[in-house]
């Protein structure tokens, strides 16, 4: 595994100029033999390209889907692409796999490799973690080059728009400030292995229902102000060498073929210099495509049709797409190689060692940062290793933990006890409900080991509402599956999981419920339960990780990087874009093919009303109170805040001193909000955080430079992000909406590009 950097301090939020140094300064420890300057590689490609004839060119525009590939190189093995290099050249073949979660292997398509397998996004979002989220990306990236791949589909960056997305769990959350830096470094760590990474998926593809044809809305300075920062600021951060777009349109035109997204946003405005490969089924058309910035199709046979190869050879010969923009979409796809190394660090052609134990490690520790501790009445946690008598009830807790479906889905070290077939349903070609081989049972003994401790799979509530009387402590583990290419129906827990909970609840006041989910679940017995654990889909080493939660052994840390809705009529859109009524339609109007991966006759039209007002922003400006807010969650010690310094004028800077007022060693995000917006009204926005671990009676100062484009609005007509000048309210707090401490920043008027 390459070496490992770990940042002394993060400074996370800073002004524009600053937060680029910045990034290159974090950067150099891992990445100066890594990464090649972006000039450079960009006169490097430009000679490859010239040396490339017209043949070569069109082969590198587009790649194979391996499980559905008639033409079968004796180096191409089931994953997620492949696209055949020039060896005359040594430019190489592009071996593509999945990677959200660790090297993916959906339905064991390569039957017996394993790889380590990450918690769910949300977790690491959870951990307000920069440097963990670079080891983390590190680690997968390390996993694949011994794998043989070298681009990996990462960098999930879509936000949370509504708690019921079937994907939201592979994505970092609702905030764009915290999503584009945690997906940036982790970008940065797996290109630090000279493999490629994508960031996906451009974009506004929130949900997964019909997200093949839906048409996104929303207004440019909108977009601007929230998804597309989340994107800008990864991109910034991590440098990945290539961007997926994403099956929607936008406004009207297909994201593979958005003259304004690709064109006019990603290249003009960003200056990124990568390449745009589709998704896998996203593209639509040759000469439109290219013209309108996609760089590579990807997967051709998911697509309708051959779009690029013979038909875009045509396309050059008519004139229809000119020689020159082949010759670019080359230069893009070779700036990738070779600015991330890949060129000049070829990847193994035969597997290589990989340590598994290590890697687990870095597993569990983003298991342990990443759940939330979301209620702790009593002191019911940690719970004593005296208990006499413990009943876990639930969920598989004796087995396993849950991991998220579809084509993150990783085939984790140690297997999977439980693997349910999908009978039915848009996701059942390629995804299983799947749990990881880590029990909870197991650990929860080995941290108690005087105690009697017994499981039941709480199929029958009065069974379990028995055994909790008899016990000291009952813990309920509670799932809800979710997965690629279905939204969930209902914000409930599944089957009779609510009527569990409260059966155990009230036969023993000491229970603590523990939630595998992929996103927020309704929680009708809340009031009767002392103590909850929002723990995600806690990857591989999951059941070790909670039950060290459980018992105290390591303390809670982690936030909530999305706001969980007290009611479904909380969200923007009570029902996803007429969720069932849309299912029903596009089943029958569906006459065959795999969910995804072909087109549609329905195209609906889905307004995102709330604009920018994304997650917290929306609750706060409309005084929603949710059942769980944005940034909030529990430690077993206590956090003050005192010391605020507010400087303003041209750059704004904040900052405090974060104090450990408890018995025990522990983690805090303290988080530093403003009001902002003269276009759409005041809302309140995340501008800075920092994680700080202290000792008991241990201070800290924390300082936070903010980037000025959280604090703007976005000039459409100027082109420009604007900062008026005037006074700003500022509040650290320890989650969206709370204020420990309160100021006001004096800016002066600032402009910066877009």
């Amino acid at each position: 595994m390459t070496s490992i950097h770990r940042a002394t301090q993060w400074g996370v939020a800073t002004t524009l100029p600053l937060l680029l140094l910045a990034t290159a300064a974090d950067a150099r420890q891992t990445q100066t033999q890594t990464a090649v300057p972006a000039d450079a590689a960009e006169g490097r490609a430009d000679t490859l390209v010239r040396r490339m004839t017209r043949d070569e060119q069109l082969r590198y525009v587009f790649g194979y889907f391996p499980p559905m590939s008639k033409d079968r190189p004796a180096d191409m093995i089931p994953s997620a692409g492949y696209v055949p290099g020039v060896p005359r050249l040594n430019i190489p073949t592009l071996r593509e796999s999945d990677a959200s979660l660790g090297v993916a292997n959906q339905i064991e398509q390569r039957k017996g490799d394993v790889a380590t397998a990450l918690p769910a996004s949300l977790a690491l979002a959870a951990s307000f973690d920069p440097d963990l989220a670079f080891r983390s990306g590190a680690m997968i990236g390390a996993e694949a080059r011994a794998k043989t791949f070298n681009v990996l589909l990462a960098g999930g960056v879509n936000l949370t728009r509504d708690p019921w997305g079937g994907r939201t769990f592979e994505y970092l959350g609702e905030d764009p400030l915290l999503a584009g830096i945690m997906a940036g470094e982790s970008i940065r760590g797996v290109q630090s292995n000279h493999i490629v990474s994508t960031v996906k998926h451009l974009a506004l593809n929130p949900q997964e229902t019909l997200r093949t044809t839906m048409d996104a809305r929303i207004g440019e300075a909108d977009l601007r102000e929230s998804d597309l920062l989340a994107f800008q600021i990864a991109l910034e951060r991590g440098r990945p060498g290539s961007v997926m777009c994403s099956y929607n349109k936008l406004d009207g035109d297909w994201a593979c073929e958005n003259d304004f997204l690709l064109n006019q946003v990603l290249k003009r405005d960003w200056g990124y210099r990568g390449w745009v490969m589709s998704d896998w089924g996203a593209v639509h058309s040759t000469v439109k495509a290219a013209n309108a910035g996609l760089d590579q199709q990807s997967g051709r046979e998911l697509d309708k049709a051959m779009y690029f190869g013979k038909p875009l050879a045509d396309a050059v010969a008519a004139g229809t797409v000119s020689p020159a923009r082949l010759a670019d979409m080359n230069r893009r796809i070779l700036w990738g190689v070779v600015s991330t190394g890949l060129i000049d660090h070829p990847v193994s052609t035969t597997a290589q060692t990989i340590d598994y134990a290590a890697n687990a490690r870095v597993a569990q520790e983003a298991a342990e940062k990443g759940a939330v501790l979301l209620k702790n009445d009593r002191g019911v946690l940690p719970l004593a290793r005296t208990a006499r008598r413990i009943v876990v009830i639930g969920a598989h807790a004796d087995v396993g933990v849950l991991s998220g479906g579809g084509s993150s889905q990783v085939r984790s070290v140690g297997g999977a006890p439980v693997e349910i077939p999908l009978t039915e349903g848009a996701a059942s070609s390629f995804a299983r409900i799947t749990w990881h081989a880590s029990s909870p049972l197991a650990a929860i003994r080995a941290m108690a080991p005087g105690a009697t401790v017994t499981y039941l799979d709480g199929l029958d509530p009065a069974a379990a509402a028995a055994a909790a009387r008899k016990a000291d402590l009952a813990i309920v583990f509670a799932w809800q599956w979710r997965t690629e290419a279905q939204d969930v129906e209902s914000l409930a827990l599944p089957g009779l999981q609510d009527t569990l909970i409260d059966a155990v609840a009230g036969a023993n006041r000491n229970t603590a419920v523990v939630l595998e989910t992929g996103g927020p679940v309704l929680m009708p017995w809340l009031n009767k339960v002392p103590a909850v654990l929002q723990a995600w889909y806690p990857g591989q080493r999951g059941g070790q990780a909670i039950a060290n939660l459980l018992f105290g052994a390591v303390n809670p840390s982690g936030k909530l990087p999305m706001t969980f809705p007290a009611s479904i009529e909380q969200a923007p859109r009570p029902v996803i874009a007429g969720l069932a009524e849309m299912k029903a339609a596009d089943s029958a109007r569906t006459s065959g093919g795999t969910y995804g991966m072909v087109d549609r006759e329905l195209s609906p039209v889905v307004p995102y009303e709330e604009g920018a007002a994304v997650g917290y922003r929306g609750y706060l400006k409309q005084g929603k109170r949710p059942l769980f807010p944005f940034g909030h969650g529990l430690s077993y010690t206590s956090f003050r805040y005192d010391g605020l310094q507010v400087e303003g004028g041209a750059e704004l800077r904040i900052s405090f001193t974060v104090t450990n007022t408890g018995r025990v060693a522990g983690a805090d995000v303290p988080q530093i909000y403003a009001t902002a917006g003269r276009r759409a009204g005041p809302t309140t926005r995340l501008i800075g955080f920092e994680r700080v671990a202290l000792a008991p009676g241990e201070r800290r100062r924390v300082s936070v430079a903010v980037d000025p484009r959280l604090i703007a609005d976005y000039d459409v007509t100027g082109r420009r992000w604007h900062v008026a000048a005037g006074r700003y309210p500022v509040t650290v707090g320890h989650f969206a909406g709370d204020a420990a401490l309160s100021g006001t920043a004096t800016l002066t008027e600032r402009s910066v590009k877009p």
